[in-house]
């Protein structure tokens, strides 16, 4: 019978990391294709933004969208500072952007973790030496990406010409695999 709850125990810690459940910030959960959701969102993808934030002071900077990336392949990574797996992918974003370097991958990490976690951002940040731009997204950016699923991490990554390639939900290997492909695709794309 002990053995039949370590078990249990095992399959419940191990959905409980591959995804953190509700993402606090995404709010107007619906308009998205992605997901399936029945109406188109108001605005073009490549015209959604987010508002850059620095990491060390935590004030908001200048507002970005995907079309002013265009000619880089994008990851967009929504997460959160109490959320194990998107602590578990951040160094591999990290050894993304070192492989192909910012001159054709550009990382955003969108921090959709609420108010009370955002003072948390800066600590959070480096202790885990994130040296890719952060940022707060717009709510129909949330929207388009999240669909009906509001767990985290979700990850989309974008091609050269702002085309969605593939978007993840949560993180471990097998997640890490064909993120590492979509990516390949995306910067490899005229």
């Amino acid at each position: 019978m002990k053995y039949f709850y370590f078990l249990l125990l095992i399959l419940a810690f191990g959905l409980y990391v591959t995804a953190c459940n509700h993402a606090a910030a995404p709010v107007s959960i619906s308009n998205t294709p992605v997901s399936g959701n029945e109406f188109p969102p108001t605005k073009p993808v490549e015209d959604m933004s987010w508002t850059k934030f620095d990491a060390v002071t935590n004030i908001d900077g200048g507002i970005n969208k995907l079309k002013d990336l265009q000619g880089k392949a994008v990851i967009l990574d929504f997460w959160a500072t109490y959320c194990p797996p998107c602590i578990e992918e951040i160094p591999h974003l990290k050894s993304l952007q070192a492989k192909y370097g910012k001159e054709n991958l550009e990382i955003i990490g969108l921090h959709v973790g609420g108010d009370d976690d955002r003072p948390k951002v800066p600590a959070f940040a480096e202790k885990l030496k994130i040296d890719y731009p952060l940022a707060t997204p717009e709510n129909e950016l949330s929207s388009f990406i999240f669909g009906r699923e509001t767990a985290i991490p979700q990850t989309a990554v974008f091609d050269r010409q702002g085309k969605l390639v593939e978007k993840f939900v949560g993180f471990g290997p097998q997640i890490k695999d064909r993120m590492d492909a979509a990516v390949e695709k995306a910067v490899n794309s005229k």
